[in-house]
């Protein structure tokens, strides 16, 4: 197998898409990984630093947008939506959650193969580093790619909410996030007045960090504005 060959991460629950895709891929001299659910894709685009993601949108443990979003937090891979749902609303939407294209349910694989070919293009261009992002002070170490959070060598459980909050403030160390930033990412275009919802996800991270919100050490509030996560 040639290791310097592009690697490819096809994320489908059918197994007759991945052979095929498996097939045509390494035809074209590409390394392909696969994954049929969307846990095992988001493993294994933490792990294996692919250079394209094939991401089908109906998958049996989480949408495809839900796993869009996750690889988001920590990475800019390039991402191919596949779906059997033509209509506009669904393509605009994956696309306003960071995917680079769109491709319907049946297609060509030379249609496919060429698509590939651009995002190959597109991200070799754009130059990214696909080092996942890791803060540790030695008391907190938040590992987005792996989506690990350890407190004092304990390893804390959080939701994905919680998990996408916190992820959020440490990709923008030092920086003042907004409320409504952080509701339009992480709840939605539509609920960024919804702003009790990130109090009471911002209580129970504080609760799970150990992080006294009368002094706190991590997630500090700026008063009507937002949330600050402190730079090293």
């Amino acid at each position: 197998m040639n290791t310097t060959a592009p690697r490819v991460l096809v994320i489908d629950d059918e197994a007759q898409i991945r052979r095929f895709l498996d097939i045509g891929l390494r035809a074209e001299g590409y390394q392909v990984l696969l994954a049929e659910t969307g846990d095992q894709g988001l493993a294994l685009a933490a792990t294996q630093s692919p250079d394209v993601v094939i991401l089908d949108i109906g998958l049996p443990d989480r949408e495809g947008h839900d796993v869009l979003r996750e690889i988001r937090q920590w990475s800019e891979v390039p991402v191919l939506m596949l779906s059997v749902r033509d209509a506009e609303s669904e393509k605009v939407k994956a696309l306003d959650l960071g995917a680079n294209d769109y491709v319907t349910k049946p297609f060509g694989i030379q249609e496919l193969m060429a698509r590939v070919r651009a995002l190959l293009r597109q991200g070799a261009k754009g130059g990214q580093a696909e080092v996942p992002v890791r803060y540790d002070d030695g008391a907190l170490s938040v590992d987005l790619a792996r989506r690990e959070v350890v407190v004092d060598g304990a390893i804390v459980a959080l939701t994905r909410k919680e998990f996408a909050v916190l992820s959020l403030l440490v990709r923008h160390p030092g920086r003042v996030v907004g409320q409504q930033q952080i509701l339009r990412e992480v709840w939605g275009a539509t609920h960024t007045q919804d702003t009790h919802y990130l109090r009471i996800v911002m209580g129970k991270l504080r609760q799970k960090l150990g992080d006294d919100p009368a002094s706190p050490r991590w997630l500090k509030t700026e008063p009507g504005v937002g949330y600050r996560f402190p730079a090293h």
